[in-house]
């Protein structure tokens, strides 16, 4: 008499789960996208630019590629270009940036 009644709870607490995880995956889905671009650098220059400042401007890792850091220049160049409406101060400093990661400028945080 018990195992009817057990089986029938059982099928209905099953069936309340598929219904919450079918709600959760509607959710899920309908949420909007993360952007994949993180944030811009937030906060001031230093005096002389570290590899850490420079690839925080880049938005990349300090260790990254060269082909990565060109790519990540050109990307921050074009929404910071003076000849689109960009600040020349900014512009030298995304340049600077890639220079301090392609190792062309000595910065402080370089061992070299």
């Amino acid at each position: 008499m018990a195992t009817p009644f057990l089986a029938g709870l059982a099928v209905a607490a099953a069936a309340l789960a598929g219904r919450y995880g079918l709600q959760a995956w509607q959710a899920f889905k309908a949420r909007p996208p993360k952007p994949k671009i993180r944030k811009f650098y937030e906060g001031g220059f230093q005096p002389t630019m570290t590899k850490r400042e420079a690839a925080l401007i880049l938005g990349i890792r300090e260790n990254a590629t060269p082909d990565k850091v060109r790519e990540a220049h050109r990307k921050v160049m074009v929404a910071n270009h003076p000849d689109a409406g960009g600040s020349h101060y900014l512009a030298s400093k995304v340049n600077e940036a890639k220079d301090v990661m392609l190792g062309k400028t000595k910065g402080s945080g370089s061992p070299f």
